[in-house]
């Protein structure tokens, strides 16, 4: 087990979304690094006592590595905003990244440098060394539980993906663009780099239903499993959701004159597809209608060998 202390807005929907992440034995609420001893909830409030409404989250590293973590901590806050998360104002709504052990901190630079990159503007998440931190009364511990109804300024959307994190995203690399142009072909670099479209009916895995993963050809992170495939007659492969919440960021798209919703992998941001609403009503009803190029087919005998082990139970 291993512990880290997580600051990012109202501790109520924190503690309730770290929770959720698989690899999180137990969480307590409560503030951080203030300046007094046994602050209140109405100290840190109003008397000005500098400490941030934080969570102490228990983690298997194991299950959950810190640089995982870390990923999906950032997934609920907004980086960029200081002293506000939400509707929440006041120096006890930072975000900060509080830690315990020395060899905690490499791994934490290392990944706010990688978050930074992301931005213009630059990440305010705060890191330090924990100094103090007292537990919060007993009905702020698991507030949502208690309450399905309260406050919570993290969206439903993000619990979701959260529960539902199995691919850690540090597992994974963008090759240079030299690289990438030595690696693909025409069609991969066109549809991947430049929002290209290959042809429909004469791509590799429009009608390929082999149990399997579909992974991002430039990076090789996973994003779809054979399982949640199906034959829509479009052309182009179907699946009627990621292989995991997480996996693939969406973006509004305006080109050739239509309103679509755009599909481009998480780490590679690479261009996938697009995602439409009119797939399996009994699958959920969406059609994530993919280019071939943009993908690898790794087949279910091939997953172990090739370091996708940990995923074969998704195939059926």
């Amino acid at each position: 087990m291993a512990e880290i202390y997580l600051a990012g807005g109202c501790f109520w929907g924190m503690e309730k979304y770290l929770a959720s992440i698989s690899g999180v034995r137990s969480t307590q609420v409560g503030y951080a690094n203030g300046k007094t001893e046994h602050p209140s909830y109405e100290d840190v409030c109003y008397r000005h006592t500098g400490h941030a409404e934080t969570v102490r989250v228990d983690y298997d590293p194991q299950i959950v590595p810190l640089e995982f973590l870390l990923e999906l901590y950032y997934e609920a806050v907004d980086p960029l905003s200081l002293n506000r998360q939400g509707g929440d104002r006041g120096v006890q709504y930072r975000t900060g990244i509080y830690y315990v052990d020395e060899n905690d901190l490499p791994v934490i630079q290392r990944s706010l440098a990688q978050v930074q990159k992301r931005f213009a503007k630059p990440v305010v998440i705060e890191v330090k060394a924990l100094e103090n931190f007292w537990a919060a009364e007993e009905y702020h511990q698991n507030y949502l539980d208690k309450n399905p109804g309260g406050y919570c300024h993290i969206g439903k959307d993000k619990f979701e993906k959260a529960a539902g994190a199995v691919i850690n995203p540090v597992d994974y690399h963008v090759p240079d663009a030299e690289k990438l142009r030595q690696t693909l072909n025409p069609t991969q670099y066109e549809v991947t780099q430049h929002n290209g479209t290959e042809p429909p009916f004469r791509n590799e895995f429009w009608d390929t239903f082999r149990p399997g993963i579909y992974v991002d050809i430039t990076t090789g992170e996973p994003l779809f499993v054979s399982t949640d495939k199906f034959a829509s007659g479009c052309g182009w492969p179907s699946f009627s959701k990621p292989i995991a919440p997480n996996v693939v960021r969406e973006k509004n798209d305006t080109s050739h004159g239509m309103r679509r919703t755009e599909i481009r992998s998480r780490v590679g941001d690479a261009h996938l597809g697009h995602v439409f609403t009119d797939g399996p009503e009994e699958s959920g009803g969406l059609r994530y209608c993919i280019n071939s190029a943009s993908l690898r087919f790794v087949p279910k005998e091939d997953m172990a060998r090739e370091g996708y082990g940990y995923l074969s139970w998704l195939v059926k």
